[in-house]
């Protein structure tokens, strides 16, 4: 055994193992080296920032399932994943297809000093109390006038391809400003405006619709597309009704309708806990 040890660490042909790969190592090498990790690295960032980072991270599990099923030569679900991985660029290709497309946007678009900005917003996802009371000041005020509004608060899942169809400001969350955009006569007042760490990140933005068909007939766009974002995230979003001023809140493909000032700011609290306590 001594011999056996002395041999492998001591020996030329354990050094011989791990130096002749560095011989021919040139700066081509380096070079490759560091375009992979670019493009890994803004792979990670511009994913992290869409709806499609959880999805990714589903794929990985599988992934990882199919290589315990390799190392533990279990057959059936080995069979069954293998089948899954052998269609797995063209399903990735249509699953990822609306995060593909704004990736090659952005690629041919971003001049190449953004590269160092992309991604770069706070993770932080805590709503203080204080911009909560701004968002309920301003529903009740919006709720009284009949005006029209749509905010959500953005959380764990991001929103990105949903903010980029709006105006980015990154503005203090106040009363007054949230009712200044959404006043009839305002240029961004036809959109929804994203709160995102605490701030509003963004106005004027595009919602997805909701399809489903059991819904209310007298619930508006604005009402449809807050169910259609509750549904495909885990964001709030509160809608103000332009024709009655009723107040409501999309949460998880669920609209929870007729709040007050003091029973919304209850509900967005409780609804944020409770988001806070399913990460942890």
């Amino acid at each position: 055994m001594k011999e056996l040890l002395d041999r492998l660490f001591c020996g030329s042909s354990l050094s011989t193992y791990f130096s002749e790969p560095f011989h021919t190592f040139g700066w081509r090498d380096i070079l490759d080296i560091l375009c992979l990790s670019l493009l890994f690295f803004a792979l990670y960032l511009f994913v992290r920032d869409r709806r499609a980072g959880k999805l990714l991270t589903g794929v990985a599990l599988v992934a990882l399932l199919f290589v315990v099923s390799e190392v533990l030569d279990m057959y059936a679900i080995r069979y069954l994943l293998g089948s899954f991985f052998g269609y797995g660029l063209i399903v990735l290709a249509i699953v990822f297809q609306p995060e593909l497309r704004a990736a090659m946007e952005r690629v041919g678009s971003v001049p190449f000093k953004g590269l160092t900005t992309i991604g770069a917003e706070s993770r932080d996802l805590s709503v203080s109390p204080a911009a909560v009371d701004a968002i309920v000041d301003a529903a009740k005020n919006m709720s009284f006038s009949k005006t029209g509004a749509l905010i959500v608060i953005e959380r764990s899942t991001k929103i990105g391809e949903y903010i980029s169809t709006g105006t980015l400001l990154n503005a203090d969350l106040t009363p007054e400003l949230l009712r200044a955009i959404f006043f009839d006569k305002a240029p961004l007042h036809d959109g929804a405006v994203v709160v995102r760490n605490g701030r509003i990140y963004a106005a004027g933005c595009y919602l997805p619709l909701s399809e489903r068909t059991d819904l209310f007939k007298e619930l508006g766009t604005r009402h449809r597309a807050a169910i259609g974002l509750s549904e495909q995230s885990d964001s709030i979003v509160v809608v103000v009704s332009e024709e009655t001023g009723t107040i409501s809140i999309a949460y998880k493909g669920e609209l929870y309708r007729e709040f007050t000032s003091v029973s919304l700011r209850r509900k967005l609290f409780e609804l944020l806990r409770k988001q806070d306590q399913d990460e942890e």
